[in-house]
């Protein structure tokens, strides 16, 4: 792929070449990632680095009570890692009925009863035992470091913290966490959080065993017990994360790779199956017929996914029935170029957080996401380790149906990490953070860069849109007037959005120029966080 490295959008960014590199939405996690490739280590090794020191520099969308996943090219072949986290054993549909009525559709939003199995730690031990080189506990001293001696807060993650403190201030926990002051801390101005070191050294020194079965489990099981929620330190001890094999779709000559369900990273396969049956290329890259035929690809792939994905084991219907060709042809004949619509599930039986990615020289690449779902997650923090848990059981349902809360079942998930190949070998490690707009982020990157030869910065820095449900979508503020307007027009509802980050997620990609050894990588950083794309 030749890209046009000429960048047509404002943006405080430049793409980064190096033979090693790691791309985060922190400068300090990405340097902690390089520590690591400088001292010898791998992709994996900078990833996992990455990742601790994440939970540090960007409580707001993640902590050490996430959930993660990853996709790795180990230089020979492709792997998927699900640490999605489970169920209590104690949660039934009945368990909440007893607690929030009858007429409750998902668990809450927030407090402990928001609260499944956190997974990300797991996830690090096993990419780690898989693939690393270097000794687990090296991998984190980056985040001890960060954590014990503290970091100025950058622009992007205060003004989410400061949003966030109204809502969560009186949960348990939360206050003497993440409120320093009786306030959120204020741009520059130094954050420690010592708790979370030391949990973090426990982490290390065990290889992950005193979260998942000693004083830090222990801690949490207490705390979560004495204000009303039924996460164990059983649950704890009998959680695995699972290797899985990725689900893809071919685009304009390019295979893309998502983790499987529960995941939601079906839904750009299916967007891409369907715009593969128009020639994209055809039609201005920013005008309204570009982003219409997107916008209701996105739609129809979302009506699939919200109707039918769960669990693997609980889904009704197959990724493959859903990716079918001859399915997505009938699904893009429903497309109407001059009209918005509303789509239903088709019949298919006929046919925040944060994300990272690093790449080394010797061709490991991974594309790594973990989150602790909405902002900050539950609210509820265990004070002692200063595990901040996350909140993905409001993402099950608590009415019949595929995602039905049950005892150690995975929920629906937000989150995906994305790789792309061609003819079987390595291209891009790329990810799009941000709720449902991570598939939409994926499609909308891949039709730039693939259909329109931009490259990944300019790509990454192009406006966005995000759908919403029925006819409404969002629009960043830089998208051309009279695209937005065409798009009203066709009778999409249309609402323009000034804050960048809560509406359109941020990306961080690598784009493999060549041999690593010689040509190496192009990367980018989003601009609508405070990252950075740090190589050498």
């Amino acid at each position: 792929m030749q890209f046009d490295f000429h960048n047509p959008y404002r943006t405080t960014r430049i793409p980064v070449f190096a033979r090693n590199v790691v791309s985060t939405s922190h400068p300090l996690a990405a340097q902690a990632g390089l520590r690591m490739l400088w001292k010898g280590g791998n992709a994996v090794d900078a990833a996992i680095a990455a990742a601790a020191a994440m939970t540090i520099c960007e409580p707001v969308s993640n902590g050490l009570g996430s959930d993660a996943f990853a996709i790795l090219w180990d230089g020979k072949e492709l792997h998927g890692l699900n640490a999605a986290g489970c169920a209590p054993a104690a949660w039934s549909p009945d368990y909440f009925r007893r607690k929030y009525g009858d007429d409750a559709a998902t668990p809450p939003k927030r407090g402990p009863d928001s609260i499944t199995v956190p997974g990300a730690v797991a996830g690090w031990v096993a990419l780690s035992e898989r693939f690393g080189k270097l000794p687990f506990a090296d991998l984190l001293e980056p985040a001890i470091e960060i954590a014990e001696r503290g970091y100025l807060l950058p622009v992007v993650v205060q003004q989410k913290w400061a949003a966030a403190t109204p809502e969560l201030g009186a949960l348990p926990g939360f206050a003497p966490s993440f409120l320093p002051w009786g306030r959120a801390p204020r741009v520059g101005e130094l954050f420690r959080f010592p708790a979370a070191a030391r949990a973090l050294r426990a982490i290390a020194t065990s290889r992950g065993e005193a979260f998942y079965g000693g004083e830090i489990a222990q801690a949490v099981e207490g705390f979560v017990r004495e204000h009303g929620g039924s996460l164990s330190a059983a649950d704890l001890a009998a959680y695995r994360p699972e290797w899985v094999q990725p689900i893809s779709k071919d685009y304009r000559g390019y295979t893309l790779h998502e983790i499987p369900p529960s995941g939601q990273g079906i839904a750009a396969l299916v967007a891409l199956g369907i715009l593969r049956q128009f020639d994209m290329a055809g039609h201005k890259v920013d005008g309204a017929d570009s982003q219409h035929l997107q916008i209701e690809a996105m739609k129809l792939a979302f009506a699939d996914v919200y109707q039918h994905v769960a669990e693997l084991s609980h889904m009704e219907v197959t990724p493959q029935q859903m990716l079918d060709d001859a399915y997505l042809a009938r699904r893009a004949k429903l497309i109407d170029m001059k009209r918005a619509q509303q789509f239903g599930a088709g019949n298919i039986a006929q046919g925040g957080t944060i994300y990272l990615t690093a790449a080394d020289e010797d061709g490991m690449m991974v594309s790594f996401i973990q989150s602790n779902y909405m902002g900050f997650g539950s609210g509820v923090v265990e004070p002692t380790f200063g595990i901040s848990l996350q909140n993905r059981g409001h993402g099950f349902s608590l009415r019949p149906g595929p995602n039905q809360v049950a005892p150690g079942k995975r929920p629906f998930h937000t989150i995906i990490p994305a790789f792309l190949t061609k003819g079987g070998q390595p291209v891009m490690s790329f990810g799009v953070m941000g709720a449902n707009m991570q598939p939409q982020g994926h499609m909308q990157m891949l039709v730039r860069m693939l259909d329109y030869g931009q490259s990944p910065q300019a790509a990454c820095d192009a406006p966005r849109w995000r759908f919403n449900a029925g006819l409404e979508i969002n629009v960043e503020q830089q998208m051309d007037p009279a695209t937005v307007q065409e798009l009203a027009q066709r009778g999409h509802r249309v609402e323009v959005i000034d804050d960048n980050y809560q509406d359109f997620g941020a990306g961080q990609f690598i784009w493999r120029a060549g041999d690593p050894k010689v040509e190496g990588y192009v990367a980018a950083s989003d601009s609508r966080r405070d990252g950075l794309a740090a190589g050498f």
